[in-house]
């Protein structure tokens, strides 16, 4: 009876602290949204809803709009996830299924081990590497086949939005395909190997049994991912370009919202210049935060 009162002490203990945590994570969030819309209030009273439609950002006239930046987050997280999607897929389906086990270890640590180089690093790679083969050779190409296009249209500088999605998208890819491939190991073995004794193919056990059955895990990894480029800043602030200009061409210099505050917050003068950035930081955090937790939503609406 006495070990039994203690486990039951021992038990009350444990879910208390766990309670705790998880409340201090919900205080902290609760915390974090007061603190940016008590600091955001002289921007919010001066420009009011035209905060998020206007383009100007004027530190001098003390004119601000959060549009720029809000597009340049929104399209170079489109980029990287265009790009990261398969080739996290692919790398996962690599390690999972097809890579000879002594392989399987040392490449599996090799992209995780991306995940933890610092994103200033990834930055400069950006500026000094990646930045010149773009102007000298990969948006020449891509201007003289598909010029037409819009996107593809004007001078290639190096670095602007499409220089900055390809660095985002080097950046998320071990997060996506770690995650992916842990999904893909936990397909059960008696699914494939029924599979393969019909006769499939490894091309037709990935379509039609590894694929199906992780959707929901592949789903996250990429919200997971999503959530990693939306928030970036130093790796961005590199190579974006930082220019308060709206272009179709993804060639052309831009700026995130990240990426303004990086340059701009220790030099903002004024009350207004100061609760603008803080605002930006507020619209940052509503767009992660509505991003996410309606793919978390989408995520539980699905059958496994």
């Amino acid at each position: 009876m006495q070990d039994h009162n203690k486990t039951a002490l021992g038990d009350k203990i444990f879910k208390g602290l766990t309670a705790f945590f998880a409340a201090g994570i919900a205080l902290i969030f609760i915390a974090m949204i007061a603190a940016l819309w008590q600091q955001s209030q002289p921007s919010i009273k001066a420009f009011g809803l035209s905060f998020l439609t206007s383009m100007q950002w004027n530190p001098v006239t003390q004119k601000f709009g959060a549009l720029i930046p809000v597009v340049g987050t929104l399209v170079s997280t489109l980029i990287a996830l265009f790009f990261a999607i398969p080739i996290s897929i692919g790398i996962a389906l690599f390690l999972a299924e097809l890579a000879p086990q002594w392989l399987r270890g040392p490449f599996g640590t090799a992209i995780e081990l991306l995940a933890a180089i610092p994103s200033i690093v990834y930055g400069m790679w950006g500026l000094f590497v990646l930045s010149p083969i773009m102007a000298n050779y990969v948006q020449p190409w891509l201007k003289s086949w598909l010029g037409f296009i819009p996107l593809f249209a004007g001078p290639g500088m190096g670095i602007g939005m499409l220089t900055a999605g390809l660095v985002l998208t080097l950046m998320i890819i071990p997060f996506i395909s770690s995650v992916v491939r842990d999904v893909f190991l936990m397909v059960p073995q008696p699914l494939k190997e029924s599979a393969y004794g019909l006769g499939c193919t490894n091309w037709e056990v990935v379509r039609d049994i590894m694929i199906p059955y992780g959707r929901k895990g592949i789903a996250g990894a990429v919200f997971l991912g999503m959530g990693r480029a939306l928030g970036e800043t130093m790796a961005v602030t590199f190579v974006i370009g930082n220019s308060y200009h709206l272009s179709w061409s993804l060639f052309a210099p831009g700026n995130s919202i990240a990426s303004t505050l990086a340059n701009e917050f220790t030099e903002a003068d004024g009350q207004l210049y100061m609760s603008s950035l803080v605002e930006l930081g507020l619209v940052l955090f509503f767009i992660t935060f509505i991003v996410l937790g309606l793919a978390q939503l989408w995520l539980r609406s699905k059958k496994v």
